[in-house]
């Protein structure tokens, strides 16, 4: 896989090239090289995860003419999720075109979800930012589309932080918030801490190579905790 055969496959060609690198880029790459903050893909994947949210919502709002909100959000969450994200990055072989740092890369990063995942919405970001609102939504809709329908027809397993919203959220309203509590391990190596609150109270914990795992592993502990009336 090379980036001209990417292109190919995503069905859009930069104008942008350098953008398109920039996407591509991990982090760890210029972790000792002197660079400062910015020139690696993780502003271009914020963006691209709020354009994903944007397109997904617009396109399950018209194919789900009587879905609630409730239910359009769980669709939505299934669709986006980082398992999602990483089985599309996957389909692309996105990972064998990434710059990534020597020891990110010897640790198996071409291959961990959260990377995958996280590039793919860096690419996402930056068609947005080189061609246009539309010009994205012609690349995420066709590459998304097997997963929206799976979604759409129940064939997809909600991640744990969908099924603790739904749990939560189903006797009434509450605020849910996840904190990055802290960072160990070298920068090619991380391990992320991070907390679960609900209305202020502490839900839940968990860890992960990557703040989104971390996440998960906390619904998942503040699901068991919630059935056994920790909380």
């Amino acid at each position: 896989m090379n980036r001209t055969e990417f292109q190919q496959l995503i069905g859009y060609y930069f104008k942008d090239i350098e953008l398109f690198e920039k996407a591509l880029t991990h982090s760890s790459f210029f972790r000792g090289r002197g660079m400062g903050p910015g020139k690696d893909n993780e502003r271009l994947e914020f963006l691209g995860d709020a354009l994903l949210d944007a397109v997904i919502s617009e396109e399950l709002y018209k194919r789900m003419p009587s879905g609630e909100e409730g239910k359009l959000s769980k669709t939505r969450a299934l669709v986006v999720c980082e398992t999602s994200l990483a089985q599309i990055g996957n389909s692309l072989f996105i990972g064998d075109i990434l710059r990534l740092g020597k020891g990110e890369d010897i640790s198996g990063g071409r291959h961990r979800d959260s990377i995958i995942a996280d590039a793919v919405e860096a690419v996402i970001g930056a068609v947005f930012l080189d061609g246009g609102f539309d010009a994205s939504k012609k690349v995420v809709l066709p590459l998304f589309e097997k997963t929206l329908k799976m979604a759409m027809d129940g064939k997809l397993k909600s991640d744990y932080k969908s099924e603790f919203q739904e749990m939560v959220q189903s006797s009434g309203t509450a605020e849910i918030g996840y904190v990055l509590k802290r960072e160990e391990g070298p920068d090619h190596d991380k391990t992320f801490y991070v907390d679960l609150f609900v209305d202020g109270q502490e839900a839940g914990k968990g860890t992960g190579k990557s703040k989104k795992e971390a996440e998960q592993n906390a619904a998942k502990e503040a699901i068991a905790r919630r059935k056994q009336n920790v909380f």
